[in-house]
């Protein structure tokens, strides 16, 4: 055999060596089957393939630059505290993890590629990459046979239904503090909401530091007793309550929220439930009366005196500080329950009125509100109100009803309506009419009421698109909000109940498609989710188990 063919025969022997080496270097590990894949929310397409990806000590994670440092050197943390595995971070280079920006998905959408020899997350944004990684956790998985953890071979092509998935917390009838809402933001993380809506002012307390207006906390922020068990109980429970939160707390659930992407929405209550800035500052209200900090709870009759020009001042100046410190684009005036009495009994308001051509108190409310809607627009953001702000279907059930004249005044374009209580034609034409919609319909919504009244199987099939609505229009309806009043949740585990589990079916209405929901798959996502909450101690309804 001469030289040239000993050489060729060596270096085909050679490359059989390297191609069994090769080959032979990815283990293959077991295949999973769907009822085994039980994610929350539910991603709108999934591929499921054979084998799986084993995670092992020393794997290198690479990151495009749409992939910050600080997300994925998170990621690598938390799963070095899961499973004990070190993993490598770099921007660079060829890797087992692998971040790669694809301009082509949408602000929030992710790709989710995993074969057994690598896993490959893409998205446009850092939100896409982040979702991505609580998909990629939620399929980590321990092979107790094998003391191996795995990842399924998959590949998850997602993105949201609504752009407005929100969770409401009322911390002015009880302050529950950062803590909690730290762990409120941990859980909106992991089911993918982003928007934590933080109810700060209202008649039974004023929950946020504005330093202009120092009694605002001083006085507002505490009353002598709380009304105990119910509407109109008349029981009280002996005890003071008090509480807010500091510029420098606020700033830091700020940033806190904002690692998770979530946007926290600042809302402050005006014309009406303004009971806890007025005691602190009686020149606030219409009546001109000293009063102290309701100890019931309900809708308290005086208002900002929105005809003074000084109360107008007072509202801006508050807005100002609540740009310094929320950096979303939409702030909520609340707007809703405004009782008109005050208003059509005052002498000196309705004077105002006449000589403005006025004709009725929602008429008054509207035009106040533009005010401020312009003024939130000049700096660059956008006001959401609840749905009373329209002037139409004003008081609902309520006495006054009776009397009080729907508006004629149109309200500005460029406010969000927050659907809550009505007529749901309402929210279509509203839609229709080019403005944007939350909605939150409270026989849906509305986590402060008991499980006999808003099961679990009902929150989760609720569609926040009003029936009927044409496809067109469909843009209009950014998304829903779930809302936990606290009137009657004292504690954080009163709390915690009335929101847990519901606020994963919540967050499944605003993420999937509804031809890729099923209540029972969901029910089986969700014992696994309940298993997280059982390590967390958080005290979730046990309503699978009935």
């Amino acid at each position: 055999m001469n030289s040239k063919n000993r050489f060729a025969k060596g270096i085909l022997f050679l490359g059989s060596i390297l191609l069994i080496f090769n080959t032979g270097c990815v283990r293959k590990h077991r295949s999973f089957t769907s009822d085994e894949i039980n994610l929350l929310p539910q991603p709108n397409e999934v591929t499921l393939s054979e084998n799986s990806f084993a995670l092992k000590d020393g794997m290198d994670i690479v990151f495009s630059d749409d992939a910050s440092e600080d997300l994925v050197s998170a990621f690598s943390e938390e799963i070095t505290q899961r499973t004990g595995l070190e993993l490598s971070v770099s921007n660079n280079g060829q890797g087992d993890i692998v971040f790669t920006s694809l301009p082509d998905l949408g602000e929030e959408a992710y790709q989710l590629d995993v074969n057994p020899k690598k896993i490959n997350i893409s998205a446009s944004t850092s939100a896409g990459f982040f979702y991505g990684i609580e998909t990629l956790k939620q399929l980590l998985t321990k092979d107790t046979e094998e003391s191996v953890w795995l990842i399924p071979s998959i590949t998850i092509k997602d993105a949201p239904r609504f752009g407005w998935r929100a969770y409401m917390l009322d911390e002015s009838r009880y302050f529950h503090g950062a803590d909690f809402v730290k762990q409120v933001l941990d859980q909106m993380a992991s089911l993918k909401m982003n928007i934590f809506h933080w109810h700060l002012t209202d008649d039974a307390g004023w929950r946020i530091e504005i330093k202009k207006y120092p009694k605002l906390t001083e006085v507002g922020s505490y009353r002598t007793d709380s009304e105990i068990e119910t509407w109109k109980s008349g029981k009280l429970s002996g005890e003071p309550h008090g509480g807010f939160y500091t510029q420098e707390e606020i700033k830091e659930l700020v940033a806190y929220a904002a690692e998770r992407h979530i946007t926290i929405v600042p809302e402050f209550e005006i014309p009406g439930h303004s009971s806890a800035a007025i005691a602190a500052y009686t020149w606030l209200g219409t009546a001109g009366k000293d009063i102290d900090v309701p100890v019931k709870f309900g809708r308290h009759y005086d208002n900002y005196d929105v005809t003074n020009p000084k109360v107008e001042q007072f509202v801006k100046d508050v807005l100002l500080e609540l740009f310094e410190l929320f950096p979303s684009e939409v702030v909520h005036i609340g707007g809703d329950e405004v009782g008109y009495d005050v208003w059509n009994e005052s002498r000196h308001v309705q004077e105002y009125m006449k000589e403005h051509g006025i004709k009725t108190a929602a008429d008054l409310q509207i035009q106040f509100t533009n005010k401020i809607s312009k003024f939130i627009e000049q700096h660059g953001r956008r006001m959401m109100g609840w749905n009373e702000i329209m002037g139409k279907n004003i008081h609902g059930d309520f006495e006054e009803k009776k009397h009080d004249k729907e508006a004629e005044t149109e309200l500005a374009k460029n406010t969000v309506v927050h659907f809550w209580k009505g007529d749901l034609n309402l929210a279509t034409e509203a839609a229709q009419k080019g403005y944007g919609i939350v909605n939150s319909l409270h026989s849906n919504t509305y986590l402060d009421y008991n499980y006999n009244s808003i099961s679990l199987e009902k929150a989760y099939g609720f569609d926040p698109i009003p029936e009927g609505l044409e496809p067109q229009y469909h843009e209009n309806i950014y998304g829903l909000g779930c809302q936990m009043w606290s009137e009657w949740t004292p504690t954080n585990k009163d709390v915690e109940r009335q929101t847990f589990p519901r606020i994963a079916a919540y967050a499944e209405v605003g993420w999937t498609d509804p031809e890729n929901k099923n209540f029972e798959s969901f029910k089986t996502a969700l014992k696994i989710k309940q298993k997280e909450w059982d390590t967390l101690g958080i005290n979730y309804a046990k309503v699978l188990e009935e």
